[in-house]
């Protein structure tokens, strides 16, 4: 084989190397970065998943939040409604309960947006909008907070109005009670008064009852002749029987004869008979009877 056959060989032969070595870089280059690139884009699928679980996440945790903040507006509204009105003791546990209750739920509202945030943080993920959502919820659990201190503020005015109220009422019953005491005393001695305006006595029987009881008396006359009956001066009152005015319209007799000896108008009474005998003194006009003397005497024979 002549020289210049063999130097065409090797040419051929390192060409040959060449272009073999240089397709095995490309292809090893290539190979590298197309695992680079899937690499890359597992990382994306990660982050992306990542981003999707965490937007679920937010979404559903904002979604409770303001459901939870909503409940909460209504309920306060209804209870600055109770608050204004009246109402017992039993409505205002109700209303410390709600308010008690209410507070956890913001409480709890406000730890959740914390977790929230911290995991929003550390994911590395940035969400401006869900940032700004997080704002306007911390924003909105401040201002809650704000109207239940105000409605604990009334129910704490409302009690010191109705202790201030109970303590009026406690000194106007006290002031009724007294003038109360006072009208029934008073009611009292009108009651005697008139008791004793109506309250009258009378005292009937022989000349000879009447004698011996210090009720009456024979006076006047000369040697015992055209002496009359009288009433003795401080009589006793116990042979008296007393009687109400208003009640009484007749006094029971059963005599054969009798006579008014104490003064009374005669106009003002008469004697009814029954069977020729007389049963009973009618008082005809009552006020008139009892004008002169709160004491009737009869002599009966």
């Amino acid at each position: 084989m002549k020289k210049s056959q063999i130097a065409s060989l090797l040419l051929v032969a390192v060409m040959l190397i060449i272009a073999i070595y240089t397709g095995v870089s490309v292809y090893t280059k290539k190979n590298q970065e197309i695992n680079t690139l899937q690499t890359e884009k597992q990382n994306m699928n990660l982050n992306l998943q990542e981003r999707d679980s965490m937007v679920n996440e937010l979404m559903s945790a904002f979604n409770e939040i303001e459901d939870n903040l909503k409940f909460i507006k209504e309920k306060r509204q209804q209870l600055s409604l109770e608050t204004s009105q009246e109402g017992g003791r039993d409505q205002k546990k109700v209303i410390i309960d709600d308010i008690k209750m209410m507070n956890e739920m913001l409480e709890k509202s406000s730890e959740h947006i914390a977790q929230l945030e911290k995991k929003l943080k550390n994911s590395g993920i940035e969400l401006s909008s869900f940032k700004k959502k997080i704002a306007a919820l911390n924003q909105n659990i401040e201002d809650q907070n704000n109207e239940i201190v105000s409605l604990q503020r009334q129910l704490e005015e409302k009690d010191i109005m109705l202790a201030d109220l109970s303590e009026q009422i406690n000194v106007m019953e006290g002031e009724l009670n007294k003038k109360a005491d006072t009208l029934q005393l008073k009611q009292q001695v009108i009651e005697e008064k008139i008791s004793d305006l109506n309250r009258a006595h009378v005292a009937y029987g022989t000349f000879k009852e009447l004698r011996d009881k210090g009720v009456l008396t024979k006076d006047g006359g000369f040697l015992g002749i055209g002496k009359h009956t009288a009433i003795q001066e401080n009589f006793a009152d116990d042979y008296f029987t007393e009687l109400n005015i208003q009640d009484t319209k007749t006094i029971p007799l059963f005599s054969h004869k009798a006579k008014v000896i104490s003064e009374h108008p005669d106009s003002s009474y008469s004697f009814v008979e029954e069977d020729g005998m007389i049963a009973y003194l009618q008082i005809d006009n009552p006020e008139e009877f009892w004008k002169i003397s709160k004491y009737a005497v009869i002599e009966v024979k």
